[in-house]
């Protein structure tokens, strides 16, 4: 029997829990993206179906997904950046815009602390991402 594969380091994503459906799998989507662009080596090898057909390929272990409220983002991005980490942010503002260049401007527009955060997501060490996501439960 092999043994179950387990990574020393967690992706991670935030999300408010007030979200509907439809803005939790946009979100979701957009901060991911920022993982990897930021950490190429995440991602696996590509995938090949039995005919050899090629795929994308993807991060080479979980995504794990959490909820929280305001106040548990909130002071998520905060301990985040305390330890120097990088991270995806996405703004309740970015719902409004439909381009790269808005969806930045809107960030740049709002200091740190006034964020209104609605999803982050990160890459660190397993017991890191634990101690930034406190308070937070798995998403539903």
């Amino acid at each position: 029997m092999t043994e179950p594969i387990r990574f020393p380091t967690k992706i991670a994503v935030l999300l408010r829990n007030d979200l509907v459906g439809w803005q939790r799998l946009n979100v979701t989507a957009f901060l991911v993206s920022g993982i990897a662009h930021a950490e190429p080596e995440l991602l696996g090898e590509e995938y090949r179906d039995a005919d050899g057909t090629a795929y994308l390929s993807m991060f080479g272990q979980p995504v794990l997904v959490f909820a929280g409220d305001r106040a548990t983002l909130t002071n998520a991005h905060s301990r985040a950046l305390a330890r120097g980490l990088r991270l995806a942010v996405f703004t309740s503002e970015l719902f409004a815009t439909g381009n790269d260049r808005d969806n930045r401007a809107a960030v740049q527009a709002v200091g740190r602390e006034k964020l209104d955060l609605v999803g982050l997501a990160l890459h660190a060490g397993r017991t890191v991402v634990d101690k930034v996501l406190k308070g937070a439960t798995m998403h539903p």
